[in-house]
């Protein structure tokens, strides 16, 4: 009997971006890694400081940031929800990228973020789910 593999690739995938995006919201309240630090507003329109010196950064997105890695830790526990988890993940990052682009503020992080999550979860969760049953079950011989 084959055991069942304990992650699926989507759900390892998972595990790293959602790690990834802890360490970047945590170094967005870093000085130095964070330029115009003592610039750092709660929200974008007000803060001028950028994270590597490339990105506007404020502390509502540093938050944004933790708390969709944290979630991504937490779903990666099954398929469906890392699924999940890259889908709905990679909609809220375009839809902050969009945000952007309306108040002038083009956070060109946010869309290869929501790409990027948005890809993964189509291309990684492409697999067979291994928590779905496939066709009913072969009778055992004696």
């Amino acid at each position: 009997m084959r055991d069942k593999p304990k992650y699926m690739a989507v759900q390892g995938a998972a595990l790293i971006v959602g790690a990834a995006l802890i360490v970047l919201g945590v170094l967005g309240f870093i000085p130095g890694i964070t330029t115009d630090y003592d610039r750092l507003e709660w929200t974008v329109p007000q803060s001028t400081a950028k994270l590597f010196g490339l990105f506007v950064t404020s502390g509502a997105h540093n938050i944004v940031h933790v708390g969709i890695g944290v979630l991504g830790l937490i779903m990666a526990r099954t398929y469906a929800a890392a699924r999940a988890y890259f889908l709905g993940g990679g909609v809220a990052y375009l839809a902050l990228w969009g945000h952007g682009l309306i108040i002038d503020h083009g956070t060109w992080l946010y869309f290869a973020l929501g790409v990027t999550m948005v890809l993964l979860g189509l291309t990684l969760a492409g697999q067979h789910d291994p928590t779905k049953r496939r066709g009913r079950a072969r009778a055992t011989r004696s």
